[in-house]
């Protein structure tokens, strides 16, 4: 447990004891004996930890974080824990609230620990100051690091100076910051982000842009297979299919930078890659909606949802189990190679009639147009709109929102930002809207579907599922209502006035 004057210095090397033995002004150091052990280092797929400037090591049952330069914090975990959640009560668990429910704590390297004491004492061998070393060595060519937590004793200050000022000089070189570290240690872990930035160029074409885009995306979902087929997370998929979303996005937004017919089978491989996705990443959504939906109806109906999630855990472990072989397979990785390799190449894909169009003009009038034909399906939604074009607008905003985050770099943030929030919040109604329905309908063809288990258990079922179903219908026209007052903030004279200052352009 940290002490509320602990000092924590970051240095780099191993501070050898002979170098450590020789103090100024006649103060004498005492080192202890080592204890050496083996260390992984955790993080999640996102990097939220070094983000945060924390630093987390597992030995043994103990968690270890350091969190910048304040001092240093341990508790005991679990053997198996994989999720923040899951960890016991403690300093640790409570430092890591910036994590992400959903992400699991990964190994990002592994290494051996040396943990030492440190007394400097006086001519009288009076002990002022105390220190504790956790000294990391990292398997492969990563630094060492040493991590020193010094706490004096009160009324020695300036020993406690002298002692850190030793021990800064025994270093290899300068201290780093904390949010260093993990660089440092792991220099080859991969750093992973879903939405990678994509520079784009003053003088870039459309087709240029379009193909970094495509190439960028296409590795951000192959940076996910491995953990779809670890089982890590649920989001390891989600992000696998967002990126494959968003090269499919690509294709059908930017017409006429790619011949028609390249076009056309670059979005069916695309297609095909996304397609044995659908049904794991569906029971994914259902599973981790379980205390929603027990929720929504009275305990008295909790016995058919029980049976109902036993189903889909069933279901899912299958599920999973395909999707695993299917990614691991010699057919898929000739796949996705080849894709990848169509916009790798020096050449690059063909060029259609707009391939070399300046990307600026390009978008605006891309923008432009797509944000004028999401107000015209917006205005025409009432209570009484057809399910279908509530859909066909949340599409649209969709590829109006991927537009925007696509061509971000030719932008100031500034002036992006305030009509992205409003889009942003029209967005969150019409996916929930969307969600309710689709549920509303996997419910009503998994009832449909289903084996018998009993007639008592099919009568409990029924009768969940049908309850269910009557909420979600509810909840679902509720945010029709929500949809509305959204689109009327942006469809408002201010949100109007940015877009068309941003992004007016003639047609070409």
């Amino acid at each position: 447990m940290k002490q509320a004057s602990q000092t924590v210095l970051i240095l780099p090397g191993a501070l050898a004891d002979v170098d450590l033995a020789e103090m100024p002004d006649g103060l004498s150091l005492q080192i202890g004996q080592s204890d050496d052990a083996t260390f992984d280092m955790l993080d999640d797929h996102i990097g939220s930890l070094n983000a945060a400037g924390q630093l987390v090591f597992r030995t043994g049952r103990t968690l270890t974080l350091l969190e910048g330069s304040t001092g240093l914090v341990a508790q005991k975990a679990g053997g198996n824990d994989r999720f923040v959640a899951e960890l016991k009560d403690g300093p640790v668990k409570a430092a890591l609230k910036q994590v992400p429910t959903l992400r699991s704590l990964l190994r990002i390297g592994s290494g051996t620990v040396t943990y030492r004491d440190l007394t400097v004492t006086d001519d009288e061998r009076k002990t002022l100051v105390r220190a504790h070393l956790t000294t990391l060595k990292p398997d492969g060519r990563g630094m060492t690091v040493t991590i020193a937590a010094l706490q004096p004793l009160r009324g020695y200050d300036k020993a406690l100076r002298r002692l850190r000022e030793h021990l800064e000089a025994t270093a290899d070189s300068a201290s780093p910051r904390a949010a260093e570290l993990s660089s440092m240690l792991f220099p080859d872990y991969p750093r992973y982000s879903a939405k990678p930035d994509v520079a784009i160029l003053d003088n870039a074409t459309a087709w240029q842009t379009a193909t970094d885009i495509i190439t960028v995306y296409l590795q951000v979902a192959r940076e996910n297979e491995a953990g779809v087929i670890a089982d890590r997370d649920t989001e390891f998929l989600h992000d696998y299919r967002v990126a494959l979303r968003k090269v499919r996005s690509v294709l059908s937004l930017f017409k006429g930078v790619y011949p028609e017919e390249q076009t056309a089978d670059f979005k069916r491989k695309a297609s095909e890659l996304m397609s044995p996705t659908g049904r794991l990443r569906d029971l994914d959504v259902y599973l981790l909606a379980k205390e929603e939906y027990f929720a929504m109806v009275p305990s008295s109906l909790h016995e058919g949802l029980e049976q109902m999630f036993k189903m889909f855990r069933k279901e899912r472990r299958r599920a999973h189990r395909a999707m695993a072989v299917h990614l691991d397979s010699a057919r898929y990785q000739a796949g996705i190679e080849a894709l990848q390799a169509e916009f790798l190449q020096k050449r690059g894909p063909g060029k259609g009639p707009r391939a070399d169009a300046p990307v600026g003009d390009y978008a605006r009038q891309l923008i432009w147009k797509r944000y004028r034909k999401v107000c015209r399906i917006a205005r025409e939604i009432t209570a009484d709109t057809p399910v279908e074009q509530v859909h066909e607008l949340r599409i649209g905003c969709k590829k109006l929102r991927y537009l925007m985050e696509f061509f971000a770099p030719l932008y100031p943030a500034a002036a992006v930002k305030p009509i992205l929030k409003p889009l942003k919040r029209l967005q969150d109604n019409l996916g929930l809207f969307n969600d309710y329905s689709v549920q509303q309908a996997f419910l009503k063809s998994f009832m449909d579907a289903h084996e018998p288990i009993g007639h008592r258990q099919d009568l409990a079922l029924a009768q969940s599922i049908g309850a269910l179903i009557a909420v979600l219908h509810e909840r679902q026209q509720e945010e029709r209502a929500r949809i509305m007052a959204s689109f009327d903030q942006f469809d408002g004279p201010d949100v109007r006035d940015q877009f068309r200052s941003l992004f007016n352009a003639k047609e070409a």
